[in-house]
């Protein structure tokens, strides 16, 4: 056990022990009588004098009668508390057996002799109602205030609303006048002086001014994390020299640390200026409880300051980068189709309706669904891809509407699917011909607008998303073959763009060269600062099957091989696929040798050709051409060719 309290005594002033609250110390011990003993002091020095209690008072194991002079050292027994008197806190008898009694109240009468040690009455680490055998009623009344605290202090959306919350409680039901949060940083010192505290907020009744407490005061508080109360302090040199204090009036004060863990985070500091009704045990008690309540709350609010901290840079970056991202996607070219295309961009983003992105595979789908989303009310939200072709049909499903844990062997957590990411945004659908059936029937409810669940669940789940899909596949043909839903493919129609094939549009291929040529030498550091003519000459006259996308291939690879600040055609590697990809037909146009005509009358004499290669099957034609059906459609319709009446013929050639 520990001498917990310590109580000056001064020349002039008569402290007086017993059970009762008006006596200076109260003892709530059942052997203590209402009015026990005092101590006072005389010509001879200090006396105790019992006050014909019930029970008597011992100084050591002698009872005492009349008037005995006390010396340093001597030991007041009041039923099981004991009192210890000395004129030196540095030379403390050693405290009693603690196996006398579990219910001991170690007291330490201090004579005042030594002016530098300051007058502290309790000190605490932990309130006793917590833990001590009171009355329940009293127990009651503690935790209703601080229940009613904590609720208050939850409500509190920052640190400054909970540190005023704190402080208006903290002067509503103690009798103090003056109450102050003081805080160290959070990056500051583990063990922090008084003067690493900021004072955060104060509370005062009738415009009392704020002062420090003393320096040597908050450093015992710092240094032993114990709770203090101490009276008098107007008249105490060492706590009211370096503060002003008794510009205050201040009579008595409470100093608690606000301590987390193994962390001091700050005071509560309380003062009282009226001195017939000063700040007490049971003040100390409270006040120690809500620094406790305090040092929670404040460590939920740093954290909670630093996610909002970390989600704000965050969302900065995600800004920053999006930016950077649109900035790169961009459909270079100006040729008449890049014109049109890039119109039909501008006026289908201003919508929300679904998109059916057509093209050749490399041709830049992807890019023309991010500038769909980037130019429309939903830029703010996500933009979800997903490559229809890359997964079979249990996985396309989960990856489109989540699956719950358990759902399957190997779900070992909840899920959540591309629909619910995408949500107030866009979903990209790569290659959406190659859906299964079951897939695309789920698929369209939700376009619908239907709810869907997750693999395995029974929660609805409401989305609102926007679709744009891509494919490079003959969806009427689809359709007409019973592939691909007639209802889904009327809901994913709305709204056409197609993605011309480079060969389709050569005055883009050298802007698009140039463009990636600067790309991979900034990205490389290295210096090419131009095609020479030979060399664009030579990505002219290739026929681009893998479109921009192998363009953008062979313009880093040429860069990565190139040794001379420019590129000539010997720099350059092209495939071996666009020969063996070339049509028949048009190896044929080429074997006769050079005929002056137009580039239409070639297209017009190729398609027609392979229109008689396939028996104007006009999706094995498209096939072959590299095409889509519909854009094969529309190059007949453009050339006014129609396929002959074979029975007209046949009557002919009869």
């Amino acid at each position: 056990m520990t001498w917990r309290d310590v109580i000056r005594l001064r020349p002039g002033q008569i402290v007086t022990i017993g059970r009762a609250a008006t006596n200076r110390v109260v003892l709530q011990d059942e052997a203590c009588s209402r009015h026990h003993c005092e101590v006072f002091h005389s010509p001879e020095g200090w006396k105790l004098r019992d006050l014909d209690s019930r029970n008597g008072t011992r100084l050591g194991s002698e009872r005492i009668t009349g008037d005995r002079v006390l010396e340093s050292g001597d030991l007041i027994e009041i039923g099981q508390c004991r009192l210890a008197f000395v004129d030196d806190l540095q030379r403390m008898p050693p405290p009693p057996d603690p196996d006398r009694s579990a219910q001991e109240a170690n007291t330490a009468t201090y004579s005042g002799l030594n002016d530098e040690a300051p007058a502290i009455l309790h000190r605490s680490t932990q309130p006793d109602f917590l833990t001590a055998d009171i009355p329940s009623g009293a127990v009651q009344k503690e935790l209703t205030r601080l229940y009613q605290l904590g609720l208050e202090m939850g409500a509190a959306a920052t640190r400054q609303e909970l540190i005023d919350v704190v402080l208006k409680s903290l002067v509503r039901e103690t009798v103090a006048d003056i109450a102050a949060v003081l805080l160290a940083a959070p990056d500051g010192p583990e063990q922090p002086t008084p003067n690493d505290l900021q004072l955060l907020a104060w509370h005062s009744t009738d415009d009392l001014p704020y002062r420090r407490v003393s320096e040597s005061l908050s450093e015992v508080v710092l240094s032993s994390r114990e709770a203090v109360l101490a009276r008098d302090v107007s008249d105490d040199r060492n706590l009211a020299s370096f503060d002003s204090l008794g510009e205050m009036r201040a009579r008595s004060v409470i100093c608690t640390p606000v301590v987390r863990g193994d962390r001091l985070l700050g005071l509560i500091h309380l003062y009282a200026t009226n001195p017939d009704n000063a700040l007490d045990r049971q003040d100390l008690e409270f006040t120690l409880a809500v620094s406790g309540q305090l040092a929670i709350s404040l460590e939920t609010q740093l954290q909670k300051e630093s996610l909002q901290s970390e989600v704000a840079q965050a969302r900065s970056v995600s800004r920053t980068l999006r930016r950077q991202l649109e900035s790169g996607q961009q459909l270079i070219g100006d040729s008449p189709v890049m014109r049109e295309l890039k119109e039909r961009i501008g006026l289908v983003a201003e919508t929300d309706a679904s998109v059916l992105i057509r093209g050749e595979s490399g041709c830049g789908k992807e890019l023309i669904a991010r500038m769909i989303h980037s130019a429309s009310p939903r830029r703010d939200g996500p933009f979800v891809c997903l490559n229809c072709a890359a997964l079979n049909e249990s996985l396309l499903e989960s990856e489109l509407f989540g699956h719950e844990k358990g759902a399957f062997t190997g779900a070992t957590e909840r899920k959540i699917g591309r629909f619910e990411q995408a949500d107030q945004g866009t979903l990209f659908l790569d290659e959406v011909g190659e859906m299964s059936s079951a897939i695309q029937a789920k698929f369209l409810r939700v376009l619908e607008g239907h709810p869907f669940e997750r693999v395995g669940g029974r929660k609805p789940i409401h989305v609102d998303v926007r679709i744009l899909a891509a494919t490079n596949r003959d969806l009427e043909q689809a359709v007409e073959d019973g592939q691909f839903r007639r209802d889904l493919y009327f809901r994913l129609h709305v709204a056409e763009l197609v993605a011309a094939p480079l060969r389709e549009r050569r005055d883009d291929i050298i802007p698009l060269a140039r463009f990636f040529l600067q790309k991979y030498a900034e990205k490389t550091g290295r210096v090419i600062r131009e095609l020479t003519p030979d060399a664009e000459a030579r990505l002219l006259e290739y026929d681009w099957p893998g479109n921009v996308r192998e363009l953008q291939n062979t313009m880093e690879r040429t860069v990565i091989l190139c040794r001379s600040e420019q590129i000539r055609a010997d720099d350059i590697e092209l495939s071996s696929l666009s020969d063996r990809l070339r049509p028949a037909g048009a190896a044929a146009v080429r074997s006769g040798g050079y005929r002056a005509v137009s580039l239409a009358d070639i297209e017009r004499e190729h398609i027609l050709a392979t229109l008689e290669h396939t028996d104007w099957n006009k999706s094995r034609a498209a096939q072959i051409l590299g095409i889509e059906r519909s854009t094969l459609d529309r190059k007949l319709k453009r050339y006014q060719v129609s396929r002959p009446d074979r029975s007209s013929a046949d009557s002919a050639g009869g």
